[in-house]
């Protein structure tokens, strides 16, 4: 089986991931996004609130997921 980090090490940049890891008071959670890099200690995942740098050490689940669904149309009331 391969680790999280064994699979964000393989990742491609540009692919877009979601990374489960913990956070200072033990807690979970994700970081939806863009892959950019990884390195032996960190990845950097492009998120709408800009690049996040997690500690490889704290993610306890990295996958790949499909791409963001396309934006609904809007529609106006006629009365």
């Amino acid at each position: 089986m391969v680790t999280p980090a064994e699979f964000l090490a393989a990742t491609a940049s540009g692919t877009r991931v979601v990374v489960r890891h913990l956070i200072d008071d033990g807690r979970a959670t994700d970081s939806l996004g863009y892959f950019h890099l990884a390195d032996d200690t960190h990845c950097v995942v492009a998120t709408k609130r800009g690049l996040e740098t997690i500690e490889l050490a704290r993610v306890i689940a990295a996958k790949e997921v499909p791409p963001p669904p396309a934006p609904r149309r809007r529609t106006t009331s006629a009365e």
